[in-house]
């Protein structure tokens, strides 16, 4: 297998099973759109923007009609000068966990080969493939942090999580990877930490 691609860009996909075969893949964080619920759901929109400014986007989506009108909403909302487009080919074919193929019988994201992806991954990359991400100022957050901050792995954290992501203007189901990856994305630890300071004071 290739190489895995390193990308300071956060890669956009539409579900679960495409993020968990891109994970293997490349070092980028992944966030799904969760297909067209992206459409609605005011506060991931808002994180994408927000990603799309401070770190641009890959947009990978499956090369159906579904998976282009995606794309395009996605690209008009966060502004196209902050995305790159990756595309997969239009392969026909079924998901080995599905019992019959989708509507216009092609393969999506995660059926498509790895040496496919990751070419389509390096050509919208171009000479950005494999470029580090940019120096960070500040200390990263890590996962005892979530935990000394009540929001992973003790007594009341999914309430602590949902209440501190609803004040963030963040999406409440983010996982506890995607949360740390998002913080990690858009502030340092000393920030956070005196949000939450400040959030306990209120």
């Amino acid at each position: 297998m290739s190489e895995r691609l390193h990308t300071g860009r956060v890669l956009v996909v539409e579900g679960k099973y495409d993020a968990a075969r891109l994970a293997g893949l490349t070092d980028a964080m992944i966030l799904l759109t969760g297909g067209f619920a992206v459409f609605s759901d005011k506060k991931r929109q808002r994180l994408l923007k927000q990603l799309a400014e401070q770190n641009g986007l890959i947009l990978l989506t499956d090369s159906d009609k579904a998976g282009f009108q995606i794309r395009t909403y996605i690209t008009n909302l966060v502004g196209e000068e902050h995305v790159v487009q990756a595309y997969v080919p239009a392969m026909p074919g079924k998901e080995r966990r599905k019992a019959a193929p989708g509507k216009e019988g092609l393969l999506g994201v995660e059926g498509v080969p790895d040496e496919v992806i990751l070419r389509s991954l390096r050509q919208a990359l171009g000479s950005e493939a494999d470029q580090p991400a940019a120096p960070r100022t500040g200390r990263a957050v890590t996962y005892t942090d979530l935990y000394d901050w009540g929001l992973s792995g003790t007594a009341g954290a999914a309430e602590r999580k949902y209440r501190l992501l609803g004040a963030l203007g963040l999406p409440p189901r983010l996982s506890k990877k995607e949360m740390l990856e998002v913080f990690n994305r858009l502030y340092t630890f000393e920030q956070l930490d005196e949000l939450l300071k400040t959030a306990e004071q209120a």
